[in-house]
């Protein structure tokens, strides 16, 4: 009935349909396979249904919730390119993504409604609400429900396109080619990771973070295609984790270093109380972990800690297990997607050990949508790709990363990109020039902080302000949580800010991450 090489929610409805595909931590309620397989073919039937084809781009806006993942799943098995927007957005900057994405269809939720209902987006011609209508969206229950549950006929493979920041401090969408080959044939990336984490039938799978994150989604996506099952999370609590390992004998979870610091934060007696113990693999990523959190957590968990260092892009995959990570402390592993090169400002590779950009080759292609000079800029001259970090190779092969070339900041596992945030700082009338850094912040890893040259001289209340100057612009996480004032920002002569010498003031105990 099915090729030995496919893996999507057909072959598991078909083979054990009653099996639980999607678990809602808040009340135990279950979603089968079966059910997963007829939900997510409607909302395919509903993409036809709404003009989109192949290639087109939907979106959605919504919290973590239990169907996030079979909205996702119909939009995928329609060819769709699908971008998840961060819910924390505001309204001007989710327009904007919608408009950059080309998006013709949205899909929210009530939850989300007083940002919804602000957008313009007038190339969004289909707006559904998964919970309910109003504000212009219409109902996705009764728009599924006169639809079919079988397959589509021409059901062909989607791919994500989420956003990041570009060059010009507006985001930018990670285009990757859609996938080729027939339908339910994983790439070469999802077959590694899966072999490698252990994703199967008997994978009971956490992760406690935003779906609209690279890999919150992939992941969860990844575990539901190999027949695995997700545990539907509304957001990160320490204590429920614990609870939920022990309750559902979780077998395979992901995280962020933030994630770590707040489990060990929680007091002994509450640690003590959960047996962990049916974890196999922790897989965490998304930020630099603090050496002693890691090790922390592995004399907590066990060996079972797997890392991972990659970017939305999926230009590559380097990953290290607890067993390697100890003995090579600070790495983040060998390549397992690409080839890694350290290589200078002009794009020649270094010897073994030398500091320079991190690029791969030999690796699958992206781009940046509508964006071809980032795109070019993320290439050096042998074609091979950067996500813009620096580090070094040792003499096995493993990477240790040591800066960001870009200086993005990474909060709490949240990427966030300073020019943004340094554009809007500069529409203050008060501001003569401003940077935007990270600093040190014990529990997120960073934090944003902008450093200000004024017009004048300032009074005490200016920082306030220019927090709530960002806050009305955009979403709050990208605000600065200080700022400090100085009489003249290190530029040079050509106008370059050296970032590196800000940083160095707030960095100078602590290790560069």
């Amino acid at each position: 009935m099915f090729r030995a090489d496919e893996r999507h929610p057909a072959v598991w409805a078909a083979k054990t349909p009653d099996r639980p595909a999607v678990i809602d931590a808040r009340d135990g309620s279950v979603i089968t396979f079966a059910q997963l397989e007829a939900r997510s073919n409607k909302v395919a039937h509903l993409m036809r249904r709404a003009g989109l084809k192949p290639g087109d781009h939907a979106a959605v806006f919504l919290e973590n919730r239990p169907d996030y993942t079979l909205i996702v799943w119909g939009m995928l098995r329609a060819g769709l390119r699908v971008t998840a927007i961060p819910t924390h957005l505001t309204p001007e900057e989710i327009d904007y993504i919608l408009a950059d994405s080309g998006a013709r269809l949205l899909i929210t939720s009530q939850a989300k409604r007083d940002a919804a209902r602000q957008l313009k987006a007038p190339g969004v011609k289909t707006r559904l609400m998964a919970d309910g209508e109003g504000d212009g969206y219409a109902s996705l229950d009764a728009a599924l429900a006169e639809l079919p549950t079988t397959r589509i006929e021409d059901e062909v493979e989607g791919v994500e396109m989420l956003y990041s920041s570009g060059t010009t401090g507006q985001p930018k969408g990670v285009r990757k080619p859609l996938p080729d080959g027939p339908f339910g044939t994983p790439v070469k990336g999802w077959w590694i990771s899966a072999e490698r984490f252990g994703l199967d039938e008997n994978t009971v799978y956490l992760h406690p973070a935003p779906l609209y994150h690279a890999a919150p989604l992939g992941y969860a996506l990844r575990v539901l295609r190999f027949g695995g099952t997700y545990i539907s999370v509304p957001r990160f609590d320490a204590e429920q984790c614990l609870h939920l390992i022990e309750k559902y004998r979780v077998n395979r979870s992901q995280w962020v270093p933030t994630h770590f610091f707040r489990l060990l934060r929680l007091p002994a007696e509450v640690r003590a109380k959960y047996d962990v113990s049916s974890l196999g693999v922790a897989i965490h990523a998304a930020a630099p972990c603090p050496r002693e959190v890691k090790a922390a957590m592995i004399d907590w968990w066990g060996p079972v800690l797997e890392e991972y260092y990659a970017g939305s892009e999926g230009n590559g995959m380097t990953t290290i297990t607890s067993a390697e990570w100890l003995r090579k402390p600070g790495s983040v592993g060998q390549a397992k997607i690409g080839r890694l090169h350290i290589c200078d400002e002009e794009g020649e590779e270094l010897p073994v050990g030398s500091e320079g950009l991190v690029y791969y080759s030999d690796s699958p292609v992206f781009e940046y949508h509508n964006d071809p000079e980032k795109t070019a800029e993320s290439r050096n001259r042998h074609g091979w790709s950067t996500l813009g970090d620096v580090g070094y190779v040792d003499e096995d092969g493993y990477l240790f990363l040591t800066d960001r070339q870009s200086f993005m900041i990474v909060s709490g596992g949240v990427n966030i990109y300073p020019q943004e945030i340094e554009n809007t700082l500069l529409t203050h009338p008060a501001v003569l020039d401003a940077a935007v850094i990270g600093v040190p912040n014990p529990e997120f890893g960073e934090e944003v902080k902008a450093v200000i040259e004024t017009r004048e001289p300032h009074t005490p209340a200016l920082a306030d302000d220019l927090i709530e100057h960002c806050r009305t612009h955009l979403s709050h996480v990208k605000c600065p949580r200080s700022v400090d004032f100085t009489d003249q920002l290190p530029r040079g002569d050509n106008g370059k800010l050296y970032k590196r010498k800000l940083r160095e003031i707030y960095w100078k105990d602590a290790r560069l991450p």
